[in-house]
C-alpha cells in the first residue's frame, strides 16, 4: 500500500507539466508532420524495388518479382563498379576532408586577433554558400585544358597542358579538394562551438605547470571535444553510401566515367532518364542498408571507448 500512495501526486505533476508545455508541443507539430508527410510516408514506395513496376499499373498492381531486382544488381559488373566508385570517392571524402574542418577550427580557436580571426571566418565560410554548378565553373576556368588559368600557365613554362579534368587520378584530387574547400569552414563550426564548453581555468593551470601550446591541445583541447568529433564522424560513416549528387554531376565527364559514375548520379540515369524505376529504388534501398549497418558499426566501435551516439 505505501508505494501506491505517491502515484496520484506523480500523475498531478505529470498532468501539470503537460498542460504548461502544450504551446512547444503544437510549436513541434510542424516538424512531426515534415518527417512524416516527406521522410515515412515516401519510404512505403520501397516496395517498388522488389516489383516490376510500371505507371500504367501502379505500385500495386505492378508484379511481384522478389529480390530480382537486387540480384540483378550483384550480377552486373558496371553496378559493382559504380559501388566501388561510390565507396572509393566517399572515403576519400571523409579521410581527407574530416580532420581538416578539425584543424582549422583549432587554428582559428588560437588567433588572438579578433579582426584577423572574423575576415579569415568569412572567407572559409563563403564557398559553403555557392552552389555547386557555381563551384563547378570555378573548377573548369582554373583547370580546363584550354581555357583554364593553371594550363595557361603551365603553357607558358613548359609549353605544353595536362587534362586535369580527363585523368582519372587528378579528377579524383579535384573532386576530394574541392569538397573539402567548400565545406571545411562551415562544418569548423561545430567544433568552434564544442571547444567553447571546455573550461579556460584549465588552460591556466596547464600554463602554470608549463605546458606548450601543443601539449594544451594534445592534453585539454582534443580531449574537450573528443565527444563531438566522435558523433560527427560517426554521422559522416553513415552518409558513406552517400555521394552528393550535384557534386559529382557538375563536375563528371565522358572521359572519367570508368571513375566518376557513383550510385547518385546512376540512380538518376537509369530512374529518371530511362524509367527503370524498380532498378533504381533497389539501389537506393541498398544504399540505405549498408549506410545503417555502419552507423550501427561506427556506434558499436565508439562505445567500447565511452563516447557511442546511443
Amino acid at each position: 500500500m505505501g508505494k501506491t500512495q505517491p502515484a496520484a501526486p506523480a500523475a498531478r505533476i505529470s498532468k501539470r507539466l503537460l498542460r504548461q508545455n502544450i504551446p512547444l508541443y503544437i510549436m513541434f507539430l510542424p516538424v512531426i508532420a515534415f518527417f512524416l508527410i516527406f521522410k515515412y510516408v515516401p519510404m512505403l514506395g520501397l516496395v517498388i524495388a522488389f516489383k516490376k513496376y510500371s505507371f500504367i499499373k501502379g505500385i500495386w498492381g505492378s508484379p511481384w518479382v522478389g529480390l530480382d531486382m537486387f540480384k540483378m544488381i550483384a550480377d552486373n559488373h558496371a553496378m559493382l563498379v559504380i559501388i566501388r566508385n561510390t565507396f572509393l570517392l566517399s572515403g576519400l571524402s571523409i579521410a581527407i576532408g574530416f580532420p581538416i574542418p578539425i584543424l582549422l577550427a583549432l587554428m582559428l580557436n588560437e588567433a588572438r586577433r579578433a579582426f584577423f580571426r572574423r575576415t579569415i571566418q568569412t572567407f572559409v565560410y563563403l564557398p559553403h554558400f555557392l552552389n555547386w554548378v557555381i563551384i563547378g565553373g570555378i573548377i573548369v576556368t582554373v583547370f580546363s585544358q584550354s581555357t583554364g588559368t593553371i594550363n595557361h600557365v603551365m603553357e607558358w613554362a613548359t609549353g605544353s597542358t595536362y587534362p586535369f579534368l580527363y585523368k582519372d587520378a587528378s579528377w579524383v584530387s579535384i573532386y576530394v579538394a574541392s569538397g573539402v574547400w567548400k565545406e571545411a569552414g562551415w562544418s569548423a563550426i561545430i567544433y568552434l562551438a564544442a571547444l567553447t564548453s571546455i573550461d579556460p581555468s584549465l588552460y591556466e593551470a596547464a600554463n602554470i605547470d608549463g605546458a606548450n601550446k601543443w601539449q594544451q591541445i594534445r592534453r585539454i583541447t582534443i580531449p574537450g571535444i573528443l565527444p563531438t568529433i566522435v558523433i560527427m564522424l560517426i554521422l559522416k560513416i553513415g552518409h558513406l553510401m552517400e555521394v552528393g549528387f550535384d557534386q559529382v554531376y557538375v563536375l563528371q565527364n565522358n572521359a572519367v566515367a570508368e571513375i566518376s559514375e557513383v550510385i547518385s548520379t546512376f540512380m538518376y540515369k537509369i530512374g529518371i532518364q530511362q524509367a527503370q524505376f524498380s532498378l533504381a529504388s533497389a539501389m537506393g534501398l541498398f544504399e540505405s542498408i549498408v549506410g545503417l549497418v555502419f552507423v550501427i558499426a561506427a556506434n558499436a566501435i565508439a562505445r567500447r571507448f565511452g563516447q557511442g551516439l546511443w
